[in-house]
């Protein structure tokens, strides 16, 4: 059976502009990486890292280093409130 084809745009529609319940948001998985960082933690993902970034609306190099994009990931926090 084929999915219907506006399916995937209307889902993708629903999660951007209403979110999910269960999965945490953008600002969300962010405040809570950088609570980690900042209790000692050490990220073992940087794709992880990089893809928070990017939900944020950062452009992120593949080559940035993690501390960087860790640091502007908080500056994202500071100037959302």
């Amino acid at each position: 059976m084929q999915a219907h084809p506006g399916k995937s745009l209307w889902s993708w529609l629903r999660r951007r502009f209403i979110g999910t319940s269960g999965q945490p948001s953008e600002l969300a998985q962010a405040k809570a990486l950088i609570s980690a960082v900042d209790r000692g933690g050490i990220p073992l993902n940087p794709a992880r890292v990089n893809a928070i970034a990017r939900a944020l609306g950062l452009e992120v190099s593949r080559k940035a280093a993690v501390e960087e994009t860790i640091e502007r990931i908080r500056a994202a926090l500071i100037r959302a409130g």
